[in-house]
């Protein structure tokens, strides 16, 4: 197989599902109708849809960037956080109504039911400049679609025109008709018969290559891979006789998510320089190791339950009163949501805060200031420890974020398990993001590590002043030793004797 270097990112754009296995026993039938009933054990979440293909491809390496449209909800934080965990970098796409969910109650590993949720497709919104800049510049480009109205975009199919980089379609048959030139599309043979209208009564090759000569010719395709799961591909490019690339060895298990193995994996051989019958050779390879290994649950291992999972409960309590009500995912999605569709403008902001002080309140009062709602992103407890070490926080995640939600400037409050806010900012998406104290000892806002992302749907990263004096670190260790007063530095006498402060104290 011809290899070359990738020289632009690998980017995958479509519908993200969230897909949950729930994992239970069956003793017994429901005693009001003759069903089933499901003991659940255990669940795991994952992204699914596009959101798969992205985490497939940025296990192979490289740089995997996902346009996607994500919703204000629980289920859209979940995703966010799942994907930046496996190592994708989102660019968000606003999203109506719901995030749409695939639920699969399994026994034993065999699927009982699946339950689907989310409802009618919403609207996706308009691609900022960053994303058409990074369709430009990518290397290779994959869209998988499920129908959900991404690929029909019209800014992002009119890029997907323009791109130099080979697009591998991974079409829906609901979904729009791929661009006219792509490299690949990879219909599995359903979707070819039902795409191009195929009359039923043929033998499967001959209805699988009639479909796809069809679409070939339709969407001026390249070439139009069609999976046939256990049997291989069949592959139609030059000339009128197909390839046929037979499966490695014969293979039964769960096959959820072996069209996105193959996309994406056709997707990465083109990007290293594959011709598009080596491309597909490789993907008939990859795709058939993953059914026999196990499949998606063994392709990826269970992610870690976060407070998005939890958006009620903290700490193992509940929070209520004192501004409980305003902590969590479903909190802070009706805030942005309300904000946005009045036209307003959303602030954010984040750190440990674990010992809430004048410093904290007066960034959080001048971050408020600057648009008409202001969400918190503050860091876990586990969070904390792993930033800090194992004798913080001081005070724990539910007290915390129940002192934040207290304050009249403060609208909402998200808690996050990672080390940085890059998975709940990829979902809140404000339109400014501030940090407390002074980075300008080299480039100012610019340098800021979340700047990068918030120019992905063209949101701004300001500074704010800091009350010069305030420092959690200060008060513990003055804490700790028994001191009185207000530690760390001379009393300031009040906001109009302000002094700059690094946010690494700030938000501590």
């Amino acid at each position: 197989m011809r290899r070359s270097s990738v020289t632009g990112p690998v980017v995958v754009i479509g519908d993200t599902l969230l897909d949950r296995d729930v994992e239970g026993v069956v003793n017994r039938l429901c005693p009001d109708s003759p069903v089933p009933v499901l003991d659940e054990t255990t669940y795991v979440d994952r992204p699914g849809g596009a959101g798969l293909a992205a985490v497939f491809a940025a296990a192979g390496g490289g740089e995997v960037a996902l346009v996607t449209a994500i919703a204000d909800d629980a289920g859209g934080a979940r995703l966010s956080s799942l994907l930046v965990a496996a190592g994708v970098q989102l660019y968000p796409l606003p999203l109506t109504g719901a995030t749409p969910e695939k639920i699969r109650l399994r026994v034993r590993g065999r699927v009982l039911l699946r339950h689907d949720r989310g409802g009618t497709a919403g609207r996706p919104g308009e691609p900022g400049e960053e994303v058409l800049r990074l369709i430009a510049r990518a290397s290779v480009v994959l869209v998988s679609d499920y129908g959900r109205g991404v690929a029909g975009q019209p800014a992002l199919r009119a890029a997907l025109a323009a791109t130099r980089a080979p697009v591998v379609w991974d079409p829906h048959p609901r979904g729009p008709a791929a661009v006219p030139g792509v490299r690949l599309a990879t219909p599995n043979e359903l979707e070819a018969r039902e795409l191009a209208k195929a009359p039923a009564g043929a033998s499967r090759l001959v209805t699988a290559t009639r479909g796809a000569q069809a679409l070939r010719e339709r969407w001026r395709a390249s070439a139009v891979a069609v999976t046939l799961g256990g049997d291989g591909a069949l592959l139609c490019h030059a000339g009128t006789t197909p390839l046929v690339v037979p499966a490695p060895a014969s293979a039964e298990g769960d096959t959820c998510g072996a069209g996105d193995r193959f996309a994406a994996a056709a997707t990465l051989a083109l990007a290293r320089g594959a011709l598009t019958s080596e491309a597909v050779q490789a993907a008939v390879a990859e795709a058939s190791a993953y059914v026999a290994s196990g499949g998606v649950a063994a392709a990826l291992p269970p992610p870690l339950t976060t407070p998005y999972d939890r958006p009620a409960v903290v700490a193992g309590s509940a929070v209520t009163g004192s501004g409980g009500e305003r902590i969590g995912p479903a909190a802070a999605g009706a805030v942005i949501a309300e904000v946005r569709a009045a036209g307003g403008t959303v602030v954010a902001t984040g750190g440990c805060f674990d010992l809430l002080h004048a410093g904290h309140v007066a960034t959080l009062e001048a971050a408020r200031q600057l648009g008409d709602c202001l969400v918190v992103c503050l860091n876990s407890d586990a969070s904390v420890a792993g930033l800090k070490g194992p004798d913080r926080p001081v005070v724990p995640q539910g007290d915390r974020g129940r002192l934040l939600a207290a304050l009249s400037c403060v609208d909402a409050v998200l808690i996050f398990d990672e080390s940085t806010p890059h998975a709940a900012l990829s979902w809140l998406r404000p339109d400014i993001w501030v940090k407390g104290g002074d980075y300008a000892t080299g480039g100012g806002a610019e340098t800021l590590p979340e700047a990068e992302i918030l120019r992905r749907w063209g949101g701004q990263t300001v500074v704010v002043p800091y009350l010069d004096g305030r420092s959690t670190t200060d008060m513990i260790a003055a804490a700790r030793a028994g001191r009185r007063g207000t530690p760390g530095g001379p009393t300031v006498a009040g906001p109009g004797a302000t002094a700059v402060r690094s946010t690494a104290e700030g938000a501590r």
